[in-house]
């Protein structure tokens, strides 16, 4: 069955109502990798309850509604789906634990035609479940590469971020663990593109490859620890353009740019010549 434009436009989300607690933000902030130096305060800010403090990235994980794109009413070839760019908006900076409503919506489809695919938005609406104050806005578009030729929206997705022209301003190179993919998937995205190595098959990889949100927080991370002094509340928007998929094991250099309470980031895993990230920007109060 092929997407139907209009469906997809007008797909309902079931509301999501979920707690988080210190757990949670820990396993997040393993996940990514942080934590490698135990002597590091920086770092255990992020993986120890005394005084705990949230990476700003978990909001993606917050009310995330699963693999919808798989189920049958879409009409999606899901196999196909490249995630392309994602961003977040917080409100207010994230606490450890809380607990949040989340609403989806589809913001978005723009057809590229028969034989280039189609961009889907899709747009995460979270807020506090005691007070109804306004979290974050998680903002994903992804590339349907099957499912071009349909029709959609009027306009074009948003134009990317530039970066200057000049030598970065930091440098910061992370390890991934071999297992990052497997770690991170307890956050809730079960994607088997992540863990089947017949599922990476197929969609033309030779191996399972790590989630493209993990490496918006590895990024995120390396601008708090090369330039925020590890403060998180700095960080109020990301916006992240996903051009090469990371492999887990791969280490991943991220190069900074600071204009104002503007940084500008690229990414990329030198030991493959590859970017991961690029034209992506981080936005500071």
């Amino acid at each position: 069955m092929p997407i139907d434009p209009n469906h997809l436009l007008a797909r309902d989300f079931a509301l999501i109502e979920a707690a988080y607690g210190t757990r949670e933000t820990i396993l997040y902030a393993l996940s990514l990798g942080i934590g490698g130096d135990p002597l590091d305060p920086g770092e255990l800010r992020f993986v120890y309850e005394d005084a705990l403090a949230a990476m700003p990235t978990m909001v993606n994980i917050l009310g995330y509604p699963g693999f919808w794109a798989r189920e049958p009413d879409t009409g999606i070839d899901w196999r196909r789906i490249v995630h392309a760019e994602h961003a977040i908006v917080l409100h207010r900076p994230l606490t450890p634990a809380g607990r949040i409503v989340a609403k989806t919506r589809i913001t978005g489809l723009w057809d590229r035609g028969a034989d280039k695919g189609a961009f889907l938005q899709q747009t995460r609406d979270v807020t506090d479940a005691e007070t109804g104050d306004a979290i974050a806005t998680v903002t994903q578009l992804s590339m349907l590469r099957g499912d071009g030729g349909r029709g959609g929206s009027d306009g074009a997705p948003p134009a990317p971020h530039v970066i200057p022209d000049r030598p970065a301003d930091a440098v910061c190179d992370l390890p991934t663990l071999p297992q990052a993919a497997l770690l991170y998937r307890l956050n809730g995205d079960f994607n088997p593109l992540h863990a089947d190595p017949a599922v990476a098959k197929a969609a033309g990889f030779d191996r399972p490859i790590l989630h493209g949100l993990c490496t918006m927080g590895i990024a995120a991370f390396a601008a708090l620890k090369t330039m925020l002094d590890f403060d998180a509340s700095r960080i109020v928007g990301m916006r992240v353009r996903f051009t090469a998929p990371v492999l887990p094991g791969d280490s991943i250099r991220t190069e900074i740019w600071r204009d104002g309470d503007v940084l500008s980031l690229r990414a990329s895993v030198p030991a493959r010549g590859v970017t991961v990230l690029d034209r992506s920007r981080i936005d500071l109060s």
